[in-house]
C-alpha cells in the first residue's frame, strides 16, 4: 500500500496521520511538509500517529538524522510519535534511537494518550 499522510493544526500542536508502506522516500515527502506546517502556524509540537503496513527498512533509519539536520529540525521541535502496527514498532524504535543518539528531537510512545501527555507536559522527562 502506497504510504500517505495528512497534516493538520490542532490549535496547540501539529497532528500528523500516516499509513501505508514506509521507507526513506516517504520520509523525504513527509518531513518537509511537517516543517512547513510548523512554520506556517508557529507551532513546533508534533503528534504523529502512524499505521505502517510494513516496517521501514533498517538502513533507511540511519538517513533520518541527516534529513532532520537538512530540514533544521532541532530541539525547538517537540515530536511525540506513535506507531500503531506492532510489527513495525521495532523499525520505528530504531529510527527513534538514531535520532536520540544524534541529539535530535522526538520520542516514540506506545499509545496516543502517552504521546499527548508528554507533548503537553512542561518538562521533557
Amino acid at each position: 500500500m502506497l504510504a500517505s499522510f495528512t497534516i493538520s493544526f490542532e490549535g496547540d500542536h501539529i497532528k500528523v496521520l500516516s499509513e501505508g508502506d514506509k521507507n526513506f522516500e516517504f520520509s523525504q515527502r513527509l518531513w518537509p511538509a511537517v516543517v512547513e506546517a510548523c512554520l506556517e502556524h508557529d507551532c513546533y509540537k508534533i503528534l504523529g500517529i502512524s499505521e505502517a503496513t510494513s516496517p521501514m527498512p533498517v538502513l533507511d533509519g540511519y538517513q533520518h538524522a541527516d534529513l532532520f539536520r537538512k530540514l533544521r529540525i532541532n530541539r525547538k521541535y517537540k515530536i511525540a510519535w506513535v506507531e500503531l502496527n506492532e510489527d513495525a514498532k521495532d523499525a520505528t524504535y530504531f529510527v527513534d534511537t538514531v535520532l536520540f543518539n544524534r541529539g535530535l528531537p522526538g520520542r516514540l510512545f506506545d499509545t496516543v494518550l502517552e504521546a499527548t501527555e508528554w507533548l503537553h507536559a512542561e518538562n521533557d522527562s
